[in-house]
């Protein structure tokens, strides 16, 4: 990989600036009392250099999450066909926190500030969460994608929704103050994750006989000849009507 050029090592100079400038007034005086002037002026900036990196300062806050997003998305994408979605997402996620282990020092620490500061900030844990829900129908069109499936289908959905859910225990299993390394995150993130595999039969996050529509519309799953006609006929148990013998009275 080429290294960046100056310009561009420039760039993200100045907006790692902005982020730890900006994480220190929130942590310093609030988030609802910073100003984006502030943060502008802590950096020796103007604010509309601010704004050529962030649209707000609830961006500025969430900015470490989105690229954390961003590399996981990418990871997802690399990992081998093969492998199962929910696996994929579990190993993109456990590659996306061992790149951040392998930052430095300053990074590491920029990281866990800003995810104390949104645990602890409801404007930006509620922020934190559109972010996630966004994130989430990336996800599910990549699994989608993965399994050869529609993104309206419903099993890319609930393999992200259920995969998702695990993360956030795992994050709400590390309390505020907690998180003093990100080797903290990992092992609870894994733990969770290894729960939720051994709640889940092998194979059911991949694509079975019949699926493949968003709607389920002329299937049926059920144990029965109903052919998911809806209509009740044709249930478990039923059978054709024997002929009745009309000289006995009785069915044959």
């Amino acid at each position: 990989m080429s290294r960046p050029g100056l310009r561009e090592r420039k760039k993200q100079k100045t907006r790692l600036a902005l982020i730890d400038a900006a994480l220190d007034l929130f942590a310093g005086q609030g988030y609802d009392a910073t100003t984006v002037d502030q943060i502008a002026a802590a950096v020796d900036v103007s604010p509309r250099t601010f704004f050529r990196y962030f649209a707000t300062k609830e961006d500025v806050a969430l900015s470490l999450d989105a690229d954390g997003q961003e590399i996981m998305l990418a990871e997802l994408a690399a990992r081998p066909a093969e492998e199962p979605p929910f696996t994929a997402l579990g190993r993109a996620m456990n590659t996306m926190i061992t790149i951040l282990e392998q930052g430095d020092t300053a990074d590491r620490r920029r990281f866990l500030k800003a995810r104390e500061l949104i645990e602890a900030t409801p404007a930006l844990f509620a922020g934190g969460v559109r972010m996630m829900m966004q994130n989430e129908r990336l996800l599910v069109a990549e699994i989608a994608r993965r399994e050869g499936m529609s993104p309206d289908d419903l099993l890319p959905h609930f393999v992200v929704s259920l995969f998702t859910s695990a993360i956030r225990v795992g994050l709400e299993a590390c309390g505020p103050g907690e998180l003093s390394d990100l080797s903290d995150l990992t092992r609870h993130v894994e733990r969770v994750l290894e729960l939720a595999e051994r709640s889940l039969r092998p194979g059911w996050d991949r694509p079975a006989p019949g699926d493949g529509t968003a709607s389920g519309a002329g299937s049926c799953s059920c144990p029965c000849s109903c052919s998911g006609s809806g209509t009740g006929e044709g249930t478990a148990g039923d059978g054709p009507v024997p002929d009745e013998d009309p000289g006995s009275g009785r069915r044959g």
